[in-house]
């Protein structure tokens, strides 16, 4: 059975977040939409939603809820018929999506690496003793904390935009942002250097976009098919599997990074105390239909060697 395209008449609707990163980010599924099917830009719709996470700045995620913040009010215009599909940074992403609704189509994956951001020196190590660091996210305060006790880690919410204002306002020497979200922002010349996986394992799923749909949609499931990025995909089965296992949130210092090598996924896993204080880290390799599986193994081997408490907040 063949579903009619979208048209100017009747667009196609796109649910978004309203910044910079998440407008470019929706844009480039229009753009792979139009060219997969052959349809101009008036047939589609970009909708601006506003999200919890957005719109609280003046406190840490872990402290008004996690990953849903950045989701839940999208996901509910994707219930409501409000929206068709949903395009999201699939490292905020929580790891189970709410009834009715399905997330099996990503885009080809940008840059996984952290970027390292100052105005002041060009590495981590360059940083001068004491220095303060922005960030929000607990994964890169603990790997921070970890590698330079001696900094001072402070929290720097806001889009990418926010945080390069409060760097040139002098509230920290120094930020990590992703490198997908500046090159997508075309504002890859503020990075003085990207951080290796080696030196720094990324956020799971940093780089990818994921576009969500109502999973009894088919006329929706047979467009986004068009655009599906197989080896994205199957990279994310193991970390997302890992991140499951974990029970990871806002609230958990997890890294995770899947390699495709041959017909093999190579993962990578860390888990941190959120003060830095202590890394278990673990890897491990299975063939491409076993990902999810091997994933979830990880997750399994880390929890088995963390102590009683090793997620706890202290502060």
């Amino acid at each position: 059975m063949t579903h009619p395209l979208p048209t100017p008449a009747h667009p196609f609707r796109i649910g978004t977040r309203g910044s910079p990163l998440a407008l470019a980010q929706a844009h480039e599924t229009r753009d792979r939409l139009m060219v997969a099917h052959d349809l101009p830009e008036a047939a589609f719709e970009i909708v601006v939603i506003k999200v919890t996470g957005d719109q609280v700045q003046d406190k840490a995620l872990r402290e008004i809820g996690g990953k849903g913040l950045f989701t839940r009010e999208i996901e509910e215009a994707l219930q409501d018929g409000g929206i068709d599909i949903a395009v999201h940074s699939m490292k905020d992403m929580p790891t189970v999506q709410p009834d009715g609704l399905i997330l099996d189509c990503y885009l080809p994956r940008e840059d996984v690496r952290d970027a390292f951001v100052s105005p002041h020196v060009a590495r981590l190590a360059d940083l001068p003793l004491g220095a303060v660091v922005g960030t929000s996210s607990l994964r890169r305060r603990a790997q921070l904390k970890l590698r330079r006790p001696d900094l001072q880690v402070v929290e720097f919410r806001g889009n990418v935009q926010t945080r390069m204002r409060k760097l040139e306002e002098g509230v920290a020497m120094a930020t990590f942002l992703a490198m997908a979200g500046l090159n997508r922002l075309g504002m890859a010349a503020v990075v003085r250097s990207a951080i290796d996986p080696e030196e720094m394992l990324p956020a799971v799923a940093q780089g990818a976009i994921g576009i969500e749909r109502r999973s009894a949609d088919a006329r929706v499931a047979g467009m986004l098919a068009a655009i599906a990025d197989g080896p994205t995909a199957q990279r994310l089965a193991a970390e997302r599997a890992m991140l499951a296992g974990l029970d990871g949130s806002c609230e958990t210092p997890i890294a995770g990074l899947a390699v495709l090598e041959g017909g093999e996924v190579w993962l990578r896993g860390e888990i941190l105390r959120p003060d830095g204080s202590e890394s278990l880290t673990d890897e491990g390799r299975a063939p491409v239909a076993d990902a999810a599986a091997l994933g979830r193994d990880l997750a399994a081997r880390l929890l088995a060697r963390a102590p009683k408490g090793f997620f706890d907040w202290k502060g």
